[in-house]
């Protein structure tokens, strides 16, 4: 076991209470979920249980109580999945999983050589043996992870690419009516767009499979008929609807009387950070990262947009 004096007390901190949030929000998402799921989350509160214990008996630790932001933390999670039930349950089960496995082969391949090294390993092993395969079990069935993909891509899309639309037709019109007129035409191209394109880069794709299997076919070879998990149709629909929801946030501060692109710019930021926090928890990326790659995403699309209907309008005389 390592001393106090030889390990970093702001990592174990945070192995302990991450362990320890985890194990909370498993056991009030238990009270909340189907029958097949509680039996996932009695099997995870078990490991989970053990985890907290090995750290705390690692770094000779009594810390048995989450910080404040990790109670605000379980507290929205919670109230996430009250109101939207088994589906967030899941989302929510596989984005910790894919964190935890993510955190512990970073940590690993830092500590491999040293004690810590050889904790992490049998963490790991628990999260690939037991932890990884229990949620896989759950979510497959569950959730299309593509879908939820074309939901977000949609939305993050619609979002920025109007934002800085309705930014740029600010600087060159400085009409709200014409600015709501070129916004709502370009939210409905660009959703018809992403749409038109998501099916054709679908129907690409199955007619690729289709081929190959009737070449094998052909040639007599042993061939397997692949299904696409995602339909051209229903994904490009997806696409676009998604998107076409992204667009409308930026709108209607126009459409209920904003006279300039700020209101549109709160909005759409506001909305842009919660995007950007869901697809970092689902994708166990960095959340601070992604939302700040994001945010700049945002800030030069905004910047770069309203330059440009500046310029329009003092060069060229665009005006209303």
């Amino acid at each position: 076991m390592m001393t106090p004096q030889q390990h970093d007390p702001t990592l174990a901190r945070t192995l302990i209470l991450d362990e320890l949030f985890d194990l909370s929000l498993y056991k009030a998402l238990r009270d909340i979920t189907d029958r097949d799921s509680q039996k996932v989350l009695d099997e995870l509160i078990l490991v989970e249980t053990k985890h907290l214990a090995f750290w705390q008996r690692f770094f000779d630790s009594k810390l048995t109580t989450l910080d404040l932001g990790r109670r605000l933390k379980l507290w929205f999670f919670i109230l996430v999945c009250r109101v939207f039930g088994s589906i967030a349950v899941h989302l929510a089960l596989e984005a910790i999983e894919v964190y935890g496995v993510r955190k512990y082969l970073s940590l690993w391949k830092l500590y491999q050589d040293g004690p810590l090294g050889e904790a992490l390993k049998g963490i790991l092993l628990d999260e690939f043996k037991h932890e990884d395969v229990l949620v896989t079990q759950l979510t497959e069935r569950k959730i299309n992870p593509e879908k939820i993909r074309h939901i977000f891509l949609g939305l993050n899309d619609g979002l920025v690419e109007i934002l800085g639309a309705v930014s740029g037709f600010f600087g060159a019109f400085g009409d709200a009516v014409t600015v709501l007129i070129a916004a709502s035409t370009t939210a409905v191209a660009g959703s018809l767009s992403m749409a038109a394109g998501a099916y054709v880069a679908l129907s690409s794709e199955q007619e690729v499979q289709q081929t190959e299997v009737a070449k094998k076919r052909f040639l007599g070879e042993e061939h397997t008929a692949l299904e696409m998990e995602e339909q051209p149709l229903s994904s490009s629909l997806v696409v676009g609807g998604a998107y076409i929801v992204g667009a409308i946030v930026p709108v209607l501060p126009v459409l209920f009387g904003a006279k300039d692109a700020l209101f549109s710019l709160f909005t759409a930021g506001s909305m842009i950070v919660a995007v950007s926090m869901l697809l970092a928890f689902l994708s166990g990326m960095n959340i601070r990262r992604r939302i700040l790659m994001n945010l700049v995403i945002v800030t030069a699309a905004v910047v770069i947009s309203y330059a440009i209907g500046t310029v329009a309008k003092n060069l060229w005389g665009v005006s209303v």
